[in-house]
């Protein structure tokens, strides 16, 4: 959709924008993208309109990839740079969709937003955290960061080692799993004998309860309640496919283990690596709180897997992406339903990716790979051509500048860059950031990460050593060889430096401190 084409045209509606993401979803892992998985109304989606074969993500963890969605500012401008470290509400209150509802939208947030911690050392007073949320009136909506409408999943997830046996009434997800008594039995009881995959299981819960679900039937029920001329910006927020890979019936049965192709190259070779690979694996998470640290060594770090146990985990996690794209199916056909699809910009994303398996990895961490950075990236609607593939580079960064744009408003950001002239013009990117400060309350180990991807390149410098890696993604897509120390790769090298200090924006000089951990 053109602004100048939307300015121009007094009698033009403003658009609806109905934006869906996931967490934690690689880019490969979308049917258009892999035969194995089968999204069909992702892909129908796609079909009509533009995805993205190099949307990067702004930084490879929950909390500041999605703050940097908001904001439209990367980490280190917006100051949430890592996990633990909550965006300042008056940050977020001048992002998008404070903009939007001043514009004259309707905003809605459902689902996960992690905008701020939920385990928390203390209080912080964010309806997020769980030792504030009880403080919060139980028929509290919202208003939050610039959502005027706001039902929360406050993680979406559960997890084994650290059980979750009651939620405050803000909390709506949780506190409604949570009203079912049998619920977290059901949830945490196998359907079959499983070969011991770390934090992967059969869920024997029942799909109508499931986090996907419900983020579809509020999501639903908002767009039923859209009423007039009054445009609207919805967020739904789906938790999965995000671990534990605990995949209901009957999606886990899609996929049987013996059929997922596994990772070319699945062993640690970490004596190709930089140091702070080793470091990062072999560290211990720095939390004066024995049971948080418990949590985090144990939550985020993954001993090695068989084949048979990644091939489940693998199973687990695309029957958890089909399930999604089941939800959304059903919010697309509510959509229709409701006659506002032919006035509304859908736009499809993830926050970040999955190592699962990758060089020996799993989850996400300090080791910058594609499984990582690299998420699906999906715009369809008025205006916007369909059946195209972009390759330039992008970044859900940019998605604030977007909507801003479509809205026929100005984005006051220097970092986020509207994807109309991509989608509609040819516009052509030099390279998207992503960055991560990582505290040595996650890993043991304190890092400086930046990295710069081109259509081609994929360079990580780690600041405080000097130390880096450099791929060729053309000639070596699995990026088995680092060329950041090799002098025939000096000019390149060079190049992608001076990318990385031409970074558009101000890093804060003052960076706060993790007030929890995720």
């Amino acid at each position: 959709m053109n602004l100048s084409s939307t300015q121009g045209k007094a009698d033009r509606r403003r658009p609806n924008i109905l934006f869906i993401t996931t967490d934690q979803q690689r880019g490969d892992c979308i049917g258009y993208e892999n035969a194995r998985l089968s999204t069909p109304h992702l892909d129908a989606l796609a079909r009509s309109g533009t995805r993205f074969s190099n949307c990067i993500a702004p930084s490879a963890v929950c909390q500041p990839a999605r703050a940097s969605i908001l904001t439209g500012q990367l980490p280190l401008t917006h100051g949430a740079w890592d996990n633990g470290v909550d965006l300042d509400p008056a940050v977020g209150a001048e992002g998008m969709a404070a903009a939007l509802a001043k514009a004259g939208y309707a905003t809605a947030f459902i689902g996960k937003a992690h905008f701020s911690t939920k385990n928390t050392f203390a209080p912080t007073g964010t309806p997020e955290c769980r030792q504030s949320a009880p403080g919060y009136p139980d028929d509290w909506v919202g208003p939050y960061m610039g959502f005027e409408h706001v039902e929360l999943a406050a993680l979406g997830k559960f997890h084994r080692n650290r059980l979750q046996k009651s939620a405050a009434p803000i909390h709506r997800f949780e506190h409604w799993f949570l009203d079912h008594p049998e619920a977290l039995e059901l949830w945490q009881s196998s359907l079959r004998e499983g070969s011991g995959a770390a934090q992967t299981w059969d869920s024997a819960l029942p799909v109508e309860w499931h986090s996907s679900t419900w983020v579809a039937d509020r999501t639903i029920a908002q767009l039923q309640r859209q009423q007039g001329e009054q445009p609207f910006f919805t967020w739904a927020s789906f938790p999965d496919p995000h671990h534990p890979f605990d995949c209901p019936s009957p999606w886990r049965e899609m996929y049987d283990p013996a059929d997922m192709l596994l990772p070319e190259h699945r062993s640690l070779d970490l004596e190709q690596r930089p140091w702070w690979h080793r470091a990062a694996l072999e560290g211990k998470p720095q939390i004066a709180d024995p049971e948080l640290a418990k949590f985090r060594q144990e939550g985020f770090k993954v001993p090695p897997q068989t084949d048979q146990q990644l091939a489940e985990m693998t199973a687990n996690y695309y029957g958890m992406i089909s399930l999604v794209d089941h939800q959304v199916g059903r919010i697309l056909a509510a959509l229709k339903e409701s006659g506002l699809d032919d006035n509304t910009l859908v736009v499809f994303a993830s926050d970040h990716g999955d190592m699962l398996g990758d060089h020996g990895l799993y989850l996400k961490g300090p080791m910058l790979y594609e499984g990582v950075l690299r998420v699906p990236l999906i715009v369809a609607g008025p205006g916007v051509p369909a059946g195209q593939k972009i390759d330039t580079p992008v970044s859900t960064l940019d998605l604030a500048a977007t909507f801003m744009q479509s809205a026929g408003l100005p984005s006051a950001s220097m970092q986020s860059r509207s994807l109309h002239p991509v989608i509609n013009e040819g516009e052509l990117r030099d390279c998207a950031w992503s960055e991560w400060h990582v505290h040595q309350s996650r890993v043991g180990v304190a890092l400086q990460l930046r990295v710069v991807r081109t259509a081609r390149y994929s360079c990580t410098f780690e600041l405080g050593s000097g130390a880096g890696e450099l791929y060729d993604l053309q000639e070596d897509p699995q990026q088995m060889v680092n060329r950041f120390d090799d002098p025939a790769w000096g000019e390149i090298r060079a190049q992608m430096h001076a990318l990385m200090l031409a970074r558009p924006g101000p890093v804060r000089e003052h960076l706060g401190e993790p007030v929890g951990m995720a």
